[in-house]
This record gives structure tokens, C-alpha cells and sequence, in this order.
């Protein structure tokens, strides 16, 4: 396969192209990743008008077939972007329970071309195996006027927020963790990542891309994007502004994994932010909670990676984003030569740091718990480069639309010493700024 690229002259923001791509060929099956993960966010990709798309959905049917690792396996070489849900558990570990959920397990399409935007440069390249289509491309960015392309993107959107009761939310939660802390208490689990979900209804008609636009003006992330999914009656798309990279295998078969665990808020008194901050990376229970994390995903990468290769070069470092502090670690293996990046995903899924500890006991427990499908939250966003690399995020700062309806989501790591009124201010942090970048 020989990939052309076509650097171009003319320098436009992302979101006006991606604004512009989606007006002239509809929004069907755009996708866009808006930043890399790096930190300063290098790259951002946009793929529109998929050559083919691979979907799955009803995990009640464990067939081979529907089995998303399987059909992850197939896919032909090329440049490929999508989802996949937290309950494709359900295909590793049948025997588990896993809550069932409406929006596709497996949503993946290839794209040909694609346009990649360096945030450093400042400089747009076209890549793909048609040489007429990176001309057709060329010629609609060339033309696109951003003035007019900037009036067109709809800020006055409106929502219903009156279905979000923070007090019900917050003692619900509360009770949920208490709950978690006695499984822990009598030595089932050893720790567990409890979420909530609260739900968001459209006024009127949007698209997708409009109401990302409006979240990313807010709560730009390493890790943020959109993949739209809107064709036959269906009507979904997922939006992340999450900071979290989940596994990532570079040309050379070299993996990484960058857990966070441990948040706290942002604060606009430098003095008070420094002081979190601090809290923050001398917690003994944040920190405990990491490592164990930490040791865990270790373990899942050993399943796939050479032995003696994985370290961790990084543990408890702090980062920080627009709204909270976190703890984030790094681990490093090397990939063994007969296994692929779907065996390293399989190997690795659901994330540890949005499970628990010991796993499937957690996942079941979990289940017994929250008592609805998390769906793409606590899911990943996949991208396959041309030449085989692979990444992918953990999506924990996440909203999922559902024809008019908005699912965000929020959670928080519980260990045995953890307060549930802490826990629940934790919980606050990070749901208000999803729920208030809407508004």
C-alpha cells in the first residue's frame, strides 16, 4: 500500500473543516481526534466519508460473528478510527455479568484519505492512496472561506438539564460507596471504580459536531475527539474531552499504558491550586490507589509482552489540566512478535483503572451496583495508523448521545479508606464541568 501526502499552503483551524466537511458530505461516519495525547496536543486527524465501516452491537449475542475482537482481527490494512464499549467484556469473560447497552459495542471505519493538522506547525497534510481524491480535497479546503466557515458553527444551543438532581446523584453515590467499602471490608474486592451517569435532553435538532464544538471551546483535552454514527435511524456519536491514554504500540512494538488515578479540583487562587495540587501527590490513599492500579495493568500486559520488558518509568507524576489535577503513572512493555495489537487490547480489557482490583470481581460487583450499561464511557476511542501503530484513550470524560438524549458520566476509585463525602466532592469536580461546558 503506498501512501501519498500532499502538504498544503494553506493553514485552517480544524473545526472549520471539519464544520465544513460535514455540511457538503454529511455527518455520517466523520471522525474526528483532536489531539494525540502529547502535551501540547502535536497532532489532530480528521476522517470523513468512510470506505467501510465495521459495526457490532447486542452483547447478548456472544456469537463469533458478533464478537468485536474477532471482527477487529479481519479489518484490512488502511486507516482506522472508531469506539469500543466497556460491556465487549462481555466477549472475554462470558461468565461475568455485564449490563447490556443501545449504543454499538463496535463502531470502527476505515478512512482514505484522511487530513492530519500539526498544532505546532500550523500546517495541514493530506494523506492516502488516490491521488485524485487528495486533489478533491485539497480543492475544498483551498476554497473554504473562515470567516463565513466560523458564523456558521452554532453556539445558541439549548438544553434540558432538569432530569440532573445533584442531591439524589450525590446520595445515591454515597450509599454506592459504602456498599463498595463493606465488599472491600470483607476482603472480595480490594477496590472498585464506582460511576454515575446523568442525562441531558436536546431542545432542538442539533448535530452532533455542533454540540462538540461548543464542549471543546471549554474542556479541550489530549485525548478529546468525535465519531458520529448516523445513518438507518441510528442517531449516535461520542464525544470525549478525556486526558487519559489507555494502550498505545508504536512501529517498533513498543507498548505504553497511562493510568491516572487520583483528582483533584483546580483552583483560580494560585495559592489554593498549589496547595491541591500538593494534597494531591503526598496522599498516601491516591497514592496507594495508583500503584495498585499500576501493578495491575503490569499484569495484563505480561499476558502479551516479552518477559522482563515491562517497567515503569513514570509512577505518581502530577498533571494538569483546565479543570483538576491528576496522578498519572507510566508503564512500558515490548510486545511479543506472534501478538497483535488486538490480542494486547484483549489482553487489557476493560481498563484497569476504570475496573478494579481484582478485575472480574470487581466488573462483577460493579455490575451488581451501578445496574446500567457504562457504553462507550469507560470504553476506548481506537485508531490503526497506516503502517500498523495503534492508540487509544480511556474515555472517563465522555458524553454519549443517543438520537436527543446526552449521557455524561463520572466516577471515582474506592479503597478501603475512602471517605465517602470526599468521594462525592470528587465526584462533583469532575461531573459539573461536563455537565456546565453545555450549558
Amino acid at each position: 500500500m503506498e501512501i501519498k501526502k500532499k502538504k498544503l499552503s494553506k493553514w485552517i483551524d480544524p473545526e472549520l473543516i471539519a464544520n465544513h466537511f460535514a455540511l457538503k458530505f454529511g455527518d455520517h461516519g466523520l471522525s474526528w481526534l483532536d489531539s494525540d495525547g502529547k502535551n501540547n496536543g502535536q497532532w489532530s486527524i480528521l476522517g470523513v466519508k468512510p470506505k467501510e465501516i465495521i459495526c457490532s452491537r447486542d452483547i447478548n449475542n456472544l456469537n463469533i460473528e458478533n464478537n468485536p475482537f474477532f471482527k477487529l482481527k479481519k479489518i484490512n490494512k488502511g486507516f482506522w478510527i472508531g469506539w469500543l464499549n466497556y460491556e465487549a467484556g462481555a466477549y472475554i469473560e462470558p461468565k461475568n455479568p455485564w449490563n447490556d447497552n443501545e449504543i454499538s459495542t463496535l463502531w470502527i471505519a476505515s478512512y482514505d484519505p484522511i487530513i492530519k493538522f500539526n498544532l505546532v506547525s500550523n500546517e495541514i497534510i493530506l494523506e492516502g492512496t488516490n491521488s485524485a481524491e487528495l486533489v478533491e480535497y485539497e480543492n475544498i479546503i483551498f476554497n473554504i472561506d473562515a470567516k463565513k466557515e466560523k458564523s456558521s458553527i452554532r453556539n445558541n444551543l439549548k438544553f434540558n438539564f432538569s432530569k440532573i438532581d445533584l442531591k439524589k446523584i450525590s446520595n445515591q453515590f454515597q450509599k454506592n460507596i459504602l456498599k463498595v467499602k463493606h465488599l472491600i471490608s470483607i476482603g472480595d474486592i480490594f477496590q472498585a471504580n464506582l460511576t454515575t451517569q446523568c442525562e441531558v435532553e436536546a431542545l432542538e435538532p442539533y448535530s452532533s459536531l455542533s454540540i462538540y464544538s461548543k464542549i471543546r471551546s471549554k474542556l479541550q483535552a489530549p485525548f478529546g475527539g468525535i465519531i458520529i454514527n448516523n445513518s438507518n435511524g441510528t442517531n449516535e456519536a461520542v464525544l470525549s474531552t478525556s486526558p487519559e491514554r489507555f494502550l498505545k504500540i508504536d512501529k517498533e512494538g513498543y507498548v505504553e499504558s497511562r493510568p491516572i488515578k487520583g483528582t483533584r479540583s483546580r483552583h483560580q487562587d494560585l495559592n489554593q491550586d498549589a496547595l491541591n495540587a500538593i494534597d494531591l501527590i503526598t496522599n498516601e490513599k491516591d497514592r496507594a490507589e495508583n500503584i495498585m492500579i499500576v501493578d495491575l495493568l503490569r499484569n495484563d500486559l505480561s499476558k502479551v509482552c516479552e518477559i522482563g520488558s515491562i517497567g515503569v518509568p513514570e509512577i505518581l507524576k502530577l498533571e494538569s489540566y483546565v479543570k483538576v489535577h491528576h496522578l498519572t503513572s507510566v508503564i512500558r512493555g515490548k510486545l511479543k512478535n506472534d501478538k497483535t495489537w488486538v490480542d494486547l487490547l484483549t489482553a487489557c480489557w476493560p481498563g484497569g483503572s476504570i475496573t478494579g482490583a481484582p478485575k472480574l470481581r470487581s466488573c462483577q460487583r460493579l455490575y451488581e451496583i451501578e445496574k446500567y450499561g457504562r457504553g462507550p464511557y469507560c470504553g476506548s476511542f481506537l485508531k490503526i495508523d497506516w503502517n500498523g501503530e495503534f492508540d487509544s484513550n480511556i474515555l472517563i470524560r465522555s458524553f454519549v448521545i443517543n438520537n436527543k438524549t446526552i449521557n455524561i458520566s463520572a466516577g471515582c476509585g474506592i479503597v478501603s479508606d475512602s471517605d465517602p463525602h470526599d468521594e462525592t466532592e470528587e465526584l462533583k469536580w469532575k461531573l459539573l464541568p461536563l455537565i456546565d461546558s453545555l450549558k
